[in-house]
């Protein structure tokens, strides 16, 4: 493979791991937003989807010109597949936390103080499930991969003991007490799906390293 190849292939890394770097803020800024129930911050996260998507495109577009150019394989033709596989689980990411916000937007502040602590507890989690998953992915770290995987079913809990919670305050609720039950609900969603992307791109990692596809493995 030619050096040229390999100048636009880093470039392209770069470019990935930037978008990367804008959606794990995005997701920070949603929990602080959530934290100070702050719908400036919210809105200022909502700004950003455009960019992203934008840029989405933009990384696709490259890594299936330099496949047509170049014809990689082996690890090469990895690397670049994951490119892409990430590509569109960061995306998704900062789809989620642009609900997380949307929803923060429309939340009293008081419904938050009741039923933002477990909240912010499964943001946290889900925020380092992320940060782990991004290290492993920088350095290509398949023992590190595994082991966000391996956090995925202890997300899942937490998002389950939530909605049970949620579902009991919900009783004997006016309308309004209902529909903002619903939206704290939507937002714990948003994070255990983010919390799957993390676990997708945990499995990436494993690809890109070994070329073991793990995504029906028990972790």
């Amino acid at each position: 493979m030619t050096a040229q190849f390999f100048s636009l292939l880093d470039e392209l890394l770069r470019r990935s791991f930037r978008m990367a770097g804008t959606v794990e803020h995005m997701l920070a800024a949603g929990g602080q937003a959530m934290e100070r129930a702050d719908a400036g911050l919210a809105r200022s996260i909502i700004e950003q989807d455009q960019a992203v998507d934008e840029e989405e495109v933009a990384i696709e577009s490259e890594a299936l010109r330099l496949m047509t150019l170049f014809q990689p394989m082996g690890a090469d033709m990895r690397r670049l597949c994951t490119v892409l596989k990430v590509n569109n689980d960061l995306e998704r990411i900062a789809d989620c936390a642009v609900n997380i916000a949307q929803r923060v937007c429309r939340l009293p502040a008081g419904v938050l103080g009741e039923l933002g602590g477990d909240l912010m507890e499964l943001h946290r989690a889900v925020r380092r499930m992320l940060r782990d998953a991004l290290n492993a992915l920088a350095v290509v770290d398949e023992d590190a991969a595994a082991g966000v995987r391996g956090q995925d079913a202890r997300i899942d809990g937490m998002y389950a003991r939530y909605v049970r919670k949620v579902i009991a305050a919900a009783g004997g609720r006016d309308s309004g007490g209902l529909s903002a039950c619903l939206d704290v609900l939507a937002i714990a969603k948003s994070l255990e799906r983010i919390a799957d992307h993390a676990a997708n791109i945990a499995e990436d990692v494993i690809y890109m390293g070994s070329g073991r596809i793990v995504r029906h493995e028990v972790a």
